[in-house]
Formats: structure tokens, C-alpha cells, sequence
């Protein structure tokens, strides 16, 4: 499903969201947010308006080209017949897919990189040994500045006990564990002994072996034979995306108050945010971001860290 954006310079966005609203409500569902951010449903596609400062975003979706054309004819013609006192310009960018779609500009993701505390001499390894033995999956390994993020969440929230699901080769585990207090523990769910016998040796030469409790075998036994009582400070959720839901029930039900459980890679490289894409794990994505956020056991935010990171703090 192709969507498109316009940046449009007015010094009256919420005038023209209104009276968007207003018009279109007649012909299409229309909807005003209490931010004044504003949603028209068309038959065969969407468009959302939001006013920021001085200017006005428009973000148009539809199910093909030929769809999200005329969405974004609908909405220019009835924006420039509003527009009586000034003379808008509205130039949609070109269509994108989901799988196309650019979170993070490589200006921005390099300035990131280069504006957090430097990975030491061993995550730096570690990144090449993962590239060397796993080749194309090691794009699986979290990223150096969201590894920092981690770190610190962990010692913000004064973790003493820590879950991990999905390991890999140890990267995320070893910013985990150096967050926690000398006597905390982490532990670190995997189903893979080959690339948790990468993930052994260096959390050993990290100085954290003594903190983690490796499980091998399906996460979800894991989690679910482990005590009722709400006893884990902070989770980080990286594994097969199909049982993200399985393994936050599980996971929620067992945080502390205050607690605090992190999923990543929520919007798997956009396919999330397209409808187009109905395979299993797309689905049960868009279902958990659904659920979390009306999840009454928890105040939530999603953050456009890296592939999408979602914080979700136990009530």
C-alpha cells in the first residue's frame, strides 16, 4: 500500500484541517482529534492532516497508485479552494511501500552513531566476529547507540532482575548486564547454541558471565515457568516476531510496578505501517502495537529508535 507526504507552508494549519473535517464529513468518514489532528477515510484510501507551527503535513495511503492519486487530487483541489487569503503550494512526494520507506535518514542514523558514548574495544569485536560467523543474519545484532540506550534504561530504572528474549550473539545481553548491580541477574532466553556459544565467550571477557542465566529452548516455556510474582524489573524482547504478543502477556504479568518491558523492531522496516503486508508476523505486530497502547496495565511510548522501539512502563 503506497502512501505519499506533503509539506504545506501556511500560517493557518488548523483552519484548513477544520474546514477539511467539515466538508468531507458529507462524503467520506471524517474525523477531528482533540490535537487537532485530523483523519478523512476515503473507499479506497486515507488521509491524515496535521497541524505543526506553520505549516501543515498531509500523509496519504491507498491500496495502489492509482487509488492514492486520487486521495491526494481530493484533498489539494478542496485545501486550495479553502485557501481564500494566502496561496498554498502542495507537492506530494513520490509513492513509497512500506519495505521502501526510509526510518532513519543515514545523515541522521551516522550523527547518532557518532554523538553517544563509543562502544569499547570488545562490542567492537563483537560486531565483527558476528558479521564474520553469522554473514547476512547478523543484521539481527542491535545497533551500537540503541545497545547505550539499554545500558542506561536498565540503570534509570535500578534493575536487579532482567529478562532477555532473543540473544543472538551477546550483544544486547552484555548492555544489559552492565547496567545492573554487581549481585543482579539477567535472564537470557535463545534457542540457538551456535550463536549463544559466540554469545558465552564474550560476555566472559566482558566480566558479566556471572550475572546471566542462559535458557536454551522456546522462550515462551521459559517465561511461563517462571514464579507468578510481579519480580522483573525490565525485559527486552528481540526474538521471532510471530510470539512478540505470547512473550509480552508474559512478561507484563510478571513486572514490577514500575517496571519496564522493551520491544524492538515494531515497525520491521516499515512493513508495518503498509497494510499491504499481511504475512503472519506483520499481523501479529500490528496487533501488539494495538494492544499496548490500549493496554490499561501499562503507559506506553513507541520511538522511531532504529527498525521502532516500544517502552512500556508497568502501572
Amino acid at each position: 500500500m503506497p502512501s505519499s507526504t506533503a509539506h504545506v507552508a501556511t500560517t493557518r494549519p488548523s483552519r484548513y484541517i477544520k474546514q477539511l473535517i467539515s466538508h468531507m464529513d458529507h462524503k467520506a468518514a471524517a474525523e477531528l482529534a482533540g490535537d487537532g489532528r485530523g483523519t478523512i477515510t476515503f473507499g479506497r484510501g486515507t488521509c491524515v492532516l496535521t497541524p505543526s507551527g506553520d505549516h501543515l503535513d498531509l500523509i496519504a495511503t491507498a491500496g495502489d497508485i492509482e487509488a492514492l492519486s486520487g486521495v491526494q487530487d481530493v484533498v489539494t483541489r478542496h485545501l486550495l479552494r479553502f485557501a481564500t487569503q494566502e496561496e498554498l503550494s502542495v507537492d506530494w512526494t513520490a509513492p513509497v511501500a512500506g519495505d521502501s520507506m526510509q526510518i532513519i535518514d543515514p545523515v541522521v542514523s551516522d550523527y547518532l552513531l557518532t554523538h553517544c558514548t563509543p562502544a569499547d574495544d570488545l562490542l567492537q569485536e563483537l560486531v565483527v566476529k558476528t558479521r564474520e560467523a553469522t554473514g547476512d543474519a547478523s543484521g539481527m545484532q542491535i545497533s551500537h547507540d540503541e545497545g547505550a540506550f539499554l545500558t542506561m534504561l536498565v540503570r534509570m530504572v535500578g534493575a536487579r532482575r532482567a529478562v532477555e528474549v532473543g540473544v543472538f550473539t551477546g550483544y544486547s545481553s552484555i548492555c544489559i548486564a552492565r547496567g545492573l548491580p554487581e549481585d543482579g541477574r539477567l535472564l537470557a532466553c535463545d534457542v540457538s547454541d551456535e550463536w549463544t556459544s559466540i554469545a558465552r565467550h564474550y560476555w566472559e571477557r566482558a566480566g558479566v558471565a556471572d550475572r546471566i542465566d542462559l535458557e536454551i529452548g522456546p522462550a515462551i516455556e521459559t517465561l511461563r515457568a517462571l514464579p507468578a510474582e510481579s519480580s522483573i524489573d525490565i525485559a527486552f524482547i528481540d526474538a521471532d516476531k510471530v510470539n512478540y504478543p505470547l512473550y509480552y502477556e508474559e512478561i507484563v504479568q510478571r513486572l514490577r510496578p514500575g517496571g519496564l518491558v522493551v520491544l524492538d523492531n515494531v515497525f520491521l522496516g516499515g512493513r508495518v505501517l503498509d497494510p499491504a503486508y499481511q504475512e503472519e508476523h506483520h499481523l501479529a505486530m500490528r496487533r501488539l502495537n494495538d494492544l499496548i497502547v490500549n493496554d490499561d496495565r501499562v503507559d506506553s511510548v513507541m520511538l522511531p529508535v532504529r527498525d521502532g522501539v516500544t517502552l512500556a512502563r508497568r502501572r
